[in-house]
């Protein structure tokens, strides 16, 4: 019997295994996972709102292609009719007066067209593939800028929680300075006024942690929101700052390449359109062919209810050309605004290489001064821990007033507060320069 029922739990839990596994691997994440930057980002670009719709509109634009290319297909349609004759065509022949037709009639109509030659086909069957193009590098530029936010609003989470830790490592020390004030103070070694000075000072810690706190729930909001993230789901990060901080470093000699830009890309490819555009307004003299086949039936009769027992049959296949002669100069206008077109967008073109230019410039210039106060604000952590020590040292021993250990407390805590600060913004810039020269890694 315990044998039974072992396996009996054993099938139970086969069975419900794969569909909870599935169920995680559907949402990416379980919600007790600590997500590293690479899986936040993954988890962004399947999930995001941006990116869903950026996948959306890529399958309604092929649906758009393909519907463009229909015309190549045989058109077939089928009508019916039915008339009735109040009042029938009359003539007279030979002195006398022939009435003509039936009271009722109707008809039934088959009709095929096939395409031979159509210049809107044409344009739509060479234009396709550049369309195709164009949709695909919507998605990549979608995915560009996910990948951007995403690590930015990452990086502000992790960084604004460790100012929260250094704020209560801060406050910890301060209540202890605080205690001991006061215990001073109770003693009469030194008058009131050191532990009310750690009072202010550790009020203002607390107020300071207080903000910090909430805005770290504002950021995590954010970057839910940017992750397409369940609202209602704990989100848990983690990183390795050592590598985080190896990180910052990147080629500042790499040359601009204008190519590499996607939104370049997309002017190109959409050139390419417009060159296709003119070209066709150019062959809009030519004629339009096709071949058609028709089959009808015919009923006639003076009685209603037999108008459908016999019909008359007849049909034609044939073949049919279009060629507009003279439209009021349509055509020749058409042709000109095609290639303004071209004109304008070339303009684009060339402002466009001038703003990617611009904006790599900035990026640079960002990063190498970002890079250059993080290393600085590096440095002067290093020395303000040391002359915190030295002095905290000095005022146990009584060499040192109060307010020369608050004024190195204070000193301390902005340098660790600015520390974290300026490598978010190299970081940030980082990411901004690796956009300027196309370099964001969209393969996940």
């Amino acid at each position: 019997m315990k044998l039974k029922l072992y396996f009996k739990h054993l099938l139970i839990a086969s069975l419900l295994v794969p569909g909870t596994l599935f169920a995680q691997d559907n949402k990416g994440v379980a919600p007790t996972d600590s997500l590293t930057l690479e899986q936040v980002v993954n988890y962004a670009l399947e999930n995001t709102a941006a990116m869903e719709q950026a996948l959306i509109d890529e399958q309604i634009g092929n649906k758009e292609i393909r519907a463009s290319l229909s015309g190549w297909f045989p058109q077939i349609s089928a009508n019916f009719g039915g008339t009735y004759n109040i009042k029938r065509p009359q003539q007279p022949i030979g002195g006398e007066i022939i009435t003509f037709g039936q009271k009722y009639n109707s008809n039934i109509a088959l009709q095929a067209t096939q395409n031979i030659f159509d210049n809107n086909l044409f344009l739509a069957t060479k234009a396709s593939n550049s369309r195709k193009l164009l949709l695909d590098q919507q998605v990549t530029d979608t995915r560009i800028n996910t990948v951007v936010e995403v690590s930015k609003a990452y990086y502000n989470v992790l960084l604004t929680k460790e100012q929260l830790r250094i704020l209560d490592q801060n406050i910890s020390r301060q209540e202890k300075q605080y205690n001991d004030a006061r215990s001073r103070y109770e003693v009469g070694i030194v008058d009131k006024t050191d532990y009310q000075r750690a009072a202010i000072t550790l009020a203002n810690i607390r107020s300071d942690r207080k903000r910090v706190q909430e805005s770290i729930k504002a950021s995590l909001a954010y970057l839910k929101q940017l992750m397409g993230y369940p609202v209602e789901q704990e989100l848990n990060l983690t990183y390795n700052y050592g590598r985080m901080e190896q990180e910052v470093q990147v080629d500042t000699t790499e040359l601009l390449t204008f190519d590499r830009r996607i939104e370049l890309q997309q002017l190109q490819t959409q050139r390419d359109l417009l060159k296709l555009n003119t070209a066709y307004n150019r062959w809009s003299f030519l004629p339009t062919v096709s071949a058609f086949a028709n089959y009808n039936l015919l009923y006639f009769n003076n009685d209603f209810g037999n108008l459908y027992n016999q019909h008359f049959p007849n049909s034609s296949v044939g073949i049919q050309a279009s060629l507009p002669i003279f439209q009021g100069t349509r055509r020749l206008q058409n042709l000109k605004i095609a290639q303004l077109q071209e004109d304008r967008l070339d303009v684009q073109l060339e402002d466009a290489r001038r703003a990617i230019n611009t904006e790599y410039q900035t990026a640079l210039a960002n990063y190498k001064g970002d890079y250059t106060e993080w290393r600085t604000v590096q440095q002067n952590l290093v020395m303000a821990e040391e002359v915190y020590e030295i002095i905290k040292l000095q005022y146990d021993e009584g060499v040192k007033a109060y307010v020369d250990l608050i004024v190195a407390e204070t000193e301390l805590r902005t340098t660790q507060l600015n520390y974290y600060n300026a490598l978010y913004s190299v970081l940030s810039s980082k990411l901004d320069l690796q956009r300027a020269l196309g370099n964001i890694d969209i393969n996940r």
